[in-house]
């Protein structure tokens, strides 16, 4: 055999060799997406099927009293209070006494149901959210408009969150409630929209929202799959 055909034998070896390489390197690549996107469907799943526990546990707990509040428990399992007059006066960042009287029979309930041991190590935050109307009466511009509602929001939240936190009946969740509870000001980032057009009083309310680990364990492995994606 000469010595042109024995180096073509092992440059053909060593292609062959690096192909089988990429093969299995591909082929692991491929088993390893596949089981990202297995994970991925089962958080999808176990976090619906939780978010179906909950919500339904919620409608259980106030449906005697959410007409009465004027209040809703949303899909989601957000708890809105949709009536503005109850909550705070015009412009003031204080807690109207109704709605005090609703936060003394609603907050320790419903703490007391999401701390249960049924539903406590999948919250990762219990938020208090405060949303306003577009409109500010006076403001010269958008950019006036949306500070002074930015501002008034957070103000609101904060101020939910230091009513409930000093209810006496919350004292046993408070070290809890440190780890999980918030307070956002979202001004008029979320309105509620009727025909296409916002609804100024119902887009000035409050919400209680519940945000749970599955969407870290999502942000994770969707981190994951992005990194393998940007090494290949």
């Amino acid at each position: 055999m000469s010595g042109h055909s024995r180096v073509w034998i092992s440059v053909s070896d060593m292609m062959t060799g690096l192909m089988m390489v990429f093969l299995f390197v591909a082929v692991l690549f491929m088993q390893q997406v596949e089981s990202e996107k297995k994970a991925v469907q089962q958080i999808a799943v176990t976090h619906q099927n939780y978010q179906d526990d909950l919500y339904r546990s919620l409608v259980v707990e106030f449906k005697d009293e959410l007409s009465k509040w004027n209040a809703e428990v949303l899909a989601d399992t957000t708890v809105r209070f949709n009536e503005p007059d109850v909550l705070f006066h015009v412009g003031s960042k204080d807690i109207r006494p109704r709605f005090e009287e609703i936060l003394n029979e609603f907050f320790p309930r419903y703490i007391a149901l999401l701390a249960s041991p049924r539903f406590r190590e999948n919250i990762d935050e219990v938020r208090i959210e405060g949303h306003t109307s577009s409109v500010w009466e006076g403001s010269r511009d958008l950019e006036e408009r949306y500070l002074n509602n930015a501002l008034l929001s957070q103000q609101r939240s904060f101020s939910i969150l230091e009513y409930c936190f000093r209810l006496p009946a919350i004292i046993p969740y408070q070290d809890w409630l440190t780890k999980v509870l918030r307070a956002n000001g979202l001004a008029f980032a979320n309105p509620v929209l009727v025909g296409g057009l916002e609804d100024g009083a119902m887009s000035r309310r409050v919400e209680f929202k519940v945000k749970t680990k599955a969407d870290q364990k999502l942000h994770e492995i969707l981190d994951t799959l992005k990194e393998q994606s940007t090494s290949t």
